[in-house]
Formats: structure tokens, sequence, C-alpha cells
């Protein structure tokens, strides 16, 4: 057992603080919720991210930036959207020493930016399918966070595509959540468990859920 680190059996959850901590992957910052990802830790983040960038791109997906505020009236938009992510939106409401005409949301997803400009690139079933990944940060205000595991502010990528059909959509899913399960078991070397959601675990405003879980040892699913 490598000096500092408490022993798993004995602490799970001081294990996981102190292999974070002994690893300098991350730390807490400033901003209560926040974290600091150190060298250590973003290295390997960009060797995660080099991986599944190279599988999305061998399976036609492009990369894009959408912005990272989002009109509120453009959530509101989106009733279930809006209801799911509620709670956990950040709202910037001055900029520039003024107040704003609209309150700007900082992005919890970005569906209803990005669907917004797809609305003006799609103008017939030529324009099909869009296949769009973007890498970003996410903004959710979480009231008890865990280095990595649930934070404020986050990493991630996102996909967003467009299709002609519900059948060409769900067979694009199930191709990335094949992508997602080879890249936890082949690359990060964790099983997971590919499944449906529940109508009550489902994306806010989705019409169906798909996912990978991972067991984690302290029997709670990631």
């Amino acid at each position: 057992m490598a000096k500092g680190i408490t022993k798993r059996e004995e602490d799970y959850s001081r294990w996981y603080t102190d292999v974070i901590a002994k690893g300098k992957l991350a730390d807490h910052s400033p901003v209560k919720g926040c974290m600091v990802i150190r060298p250590n830790g973003y290295a390997l983040w960009e060797k995660m991210q080099a991986v599944l960038d190279k599988m999305f791109k061998d399976t036609g997906h492009e990369n894009a930036y959408f912005p990272l505020f989002i009109p509120e009236s453009f959530m509101k938009k989106e009733a279930e959207h809006v209801k799911g992510f509620a709670p956990e939106c950040a709202v910037v409401t001055h900029g520039g020493g003024k107040k704003l005409d609209e309150p700007l949301m900082i992005r919890p997803t970005s569906e209803t930016i990005i669907w917004a400009m797809y609305k003006n690139w799609i103008q017939s079933y030529r324009d099909l399918p869009i296949l769009i990944n973007q890498w970003a940060n996410i903004v959710r205000w979480e009231m008890r966070t865990r280095l990595f595991l649930r934070t404020t502010e986050f990493l991630w990528q996102e996909g967003h595509t467009a299709h002609a059909s519900d059948s060409e959509a769900e067979e694009e899913t199930l191709k990335i959540l094949k992508i997602y399960t080879k890249f936890a078991e082949e690359y990060m070397a964790i099983p997971v468990i590919q499944g449906l959601k529940t109508e009550n675990e489902k994306f806010a405003g989705a019409v169906r859920t798909y996912c990978i879980e991972a067991m984690m040892q302290d029997k709670k699913a990631l």
C-alpha cells in the first residue's frame, strides 16, 4: 500500500480521495463545487479524448462548438427539458455592468442551442443526416459534489445528430452505445451493463434513453 493512502477495504470513500490527492489528479478549487484538474489528471483526459474522438470520426462524426450561453427563452420552449434542468441551472442576469434584456443560462446541456441552429441548416432530407460532436464544459449546480464523479462544472462530449427517420436515429444511438461500451471495457478496463432507462430515469425531454452503467465497489452504479 502506497504511503499515505487509506486501505480500500477500510474506508472506500477515503481511499478514493487519497488516490486522487496522491496521484496529483485534481484538487478542490476556491469555487464551491468546482475542481481544478491538475496536469496528471488532464493528461488522462487528453488520452481518453483522443481515443473517443477517433472512434467518433471513424463513424462519420465531425466536431463543432456551440455557445456556452443559452437564451432563457430557448430553454422555456422545451417544457420537459427546462423542468428537468431548472434546479441545476446557473443564470447570468447582468453583463457589462447592466441588466440583460433576457437572462442567459450557462449550458447544463446543449440541445436547445444546437437545434436552434439545425433548424436553419436543415431545409430538406438532402441535408440529413447531421452528425456533430462537441467537446465542452457543462455547468450543473450540484449540492453534493465529489471530485470527478459529480462537480458543478465538468468536461464532457455530447453528440447531437439529426436523421430522416426514427429508425435511423435509433440505429445511430445504438451504434454510439456500442462505442461507449467498447471504450469503457477495452480501454478503461471497466465492465459495464448496457440498457434502456426507465421512464422515471430517462433524460429530460427524451423519448427513450439508453445508457451504460458500471458497478463500483461500494455497490453504487456509475
